[in-house]
């Protein structure tokens, strides 16, 4: 069941979530607890292909907490929408994967990051790619648009998870496929909404 947060409290949760991942966007390392990078790219074990077909400096910018495409394959021609996409890179990884036949739309909360994977985005041959400044909570496309949603490291950022659920099936089609990667709290969440919403984006 999800916490009910007020108004101000969710604005103080995106607002926390902005702030640090501008910071993030500029360059993850140092702002994690776990590899970044193109260390944290194989030690999640991504194709070393996919790794190789990135510039070293977009490699340089992801920080992920899984992989994934771990859980299957995306055929070409799909249609992908990366939810919380960062700095791009499992968008463009997603778009290599896809190929020219194929479309992937990246969403983020934070501007800044939506403007580091356009510059990332930049530094490839790829066209098959948009960024867009969006939130979980409210996808702006029809229903059963993707064949594909991939998510790294969002969902628990997300105040109103259930509806970031429900929109995500929504605009999956019928038979399409939800490949997540996340973290979970393990052990008591704190009794009151202050306590979570000042250590929110900590």
């Amino acid at each position: 069941m999800d916490t009910q947060f007020t108004a101000e409290e969710r604005e103080r949760i995106k607002q926390g979530i902005r702030q640090k991942y501008a910071k993030v966007a500029a360059g993850p390392e140092g702002n994690f607890r776990y590899p970044t990078g193109r260390k944290g790219l194989e030690e999640q074990k991504y194709d070393p292909e996919l790794i190789d077909s990135l510039p070293d400096n977009v490699a340089a910018s992801y920080c992920g907490v899984g992989n994934p495409f771990r859980l299957g394959p995306i055929n070409q021609g799909a249609t992908v929408l990366d939810v919380g996409c960062g700095t791009g890179v499992d968008s463009l990884i997603a778009a290599v994967m896809v190929g020219p036949d194929g479309r992937v739309i990246g969403i983020d909360l934070t501007p800044d990051m939506v403007q580091r994977a356009k510059l990332n985005l930049g530094k490839t041959s790829l066209k098959n790619v948009r960024f867009l400044e969006s939130s979980a909570e409210n996808l702006s496309f029809p229903d059963e648009t993707f064949d594909f949603v991939i998510s790294n490291g969002v969902i628990n950022l997300v105040a109103d998870k259930a509806k970031a659920v429900r929109e995500i099936f929504r605009v999956l089609k019928k038979n399409g496929k939800l490949m997540m990667a996340d973290q979970i709290l393990v052990g008591h969440r704190p009794g009151d909404t202050k306590s979570m919403v000042d250590t929110w984006a900590g």
